[in-house]
């Protein structure tokens, strides 16, 4: 198998996005990074974009949000989104400060009354908790996904294959076993983290009926790393019980983000600005 990269894609052009999406990020190895990264991009192009949280995440850095506001009363939030949210153009929205450093999300139900309310262009929510693991299962009452969500993205990482099936690398470790069919301790394999996409009780979990899903398999720089993707993906793809329209491939921390972008009926590269489709797994 060749190894390239798709020049100049996106992470906007990779996951579809259309015209006004409320995205909600599950799983594991690089969820905060694929949030603000991708906020990064719709800001760039000028477009109106609140990131925000159903769970926990840590206090963005500078250079990942121009305009952090933090409270969980509605009347204070719309208040300053009033002000600030046309100025500004890119908000991270969060409940409380924790004594963790973390910040706590928001409720499903005030996310909703602000999509409603404002117009912007994009609302993507960390909906999933994995404690700096690569991989992850969903707990009871995990992910916290809103109702209204257009799109789910799922993400895991590619460094957690070959790792031991332990509390220490990854979330959940029992539930994964129990989802997969791998022993405790034992090494995670690439068919292992296809079901975790694909299994009923995983990463998809409580998404929305009319959402569309798409899988993002992050750390492809790895040694073997797209070939181990490559793998996961066929997997995912064979497993129709899902329907995940689209699996991309990248390298969130490093460039470029996207390096392939994968279809069920094969993959696509974009030349120029349009899409050609060759033979399956080419």
């Amino acid at each position: 198998m060749r190894t390239e990269v798709l020049p100049g894609i996106s992470i906007t052009e990779a996951l579809g996005l259309k015209t006004r999406e409320m995205i909600s990020l599950t799983g594991a190895g690089g969820k905060t990074t694929l949030m603000f990264r991708l906020a990064r991009e719709l800001f760039l192009q000028g477009k109106k974009v609140i990131t925000t949280t159903t769970t926990k995440i840590l206090e963005p850095l500078e250079d990942e949000t121009p305009l952090l506001f933090v409270s969980e009363e509605e009347g204070e939030v719309r208040d300053f989104l009033d002000r600030h949210l046309d100025g500004y153009g890119h908000i991270t929205l969060a409940g409380e400060r924790l004594d963790s450093g973390k910040l706590k999300g928001l409720s499903p139900d005030l996310l909703h009354h602000i999509w409603s309310s404002y117009e912007m262009d994009a609302m993507i929510i960390e909906a999933d908790g994995a404690a700096g693991r690569p991989v992850k299962a969903p707990r009871e009452g995990e992910p916290v996904i809103p109702s209204r969500t257009t799109l789910v993205a799922a993400i895991l990482g590619l460094d957690g294959v070959g790792r031991a099936l332990t509390d220490a690398n990854a979330f959940q470790a029992e539930r994964i076993s129990k989802m997969t069919g791998i022993p405790a301790g034992e090494k995670m394999t690439e068919e292992g983290m296809a079901l975790l996409m694909t299994h009923p009780e995983g990463l998809f979990k409580g998404a929305p009926d009319a959402s569309r899903l798409a899988a993002f398999i992050n750390k492809v720089d790895i040694q073997d790393g797209l070939d181990k993707a490559m793998k996961i993906a066929r997997s995912i793809f064979e497993e129709k019980a899902v329907n995940i329209e689209r699996v991309i491939v990248g390298q969130l921390k490093k460039e470029p983000p996207v390096v392939r972008v994968l279809f069920p009926q094969g993959e696509r590269r974009r030349t120029g600005r349009k899409w050609n489709i060759p033979g399956l797994w080419q």
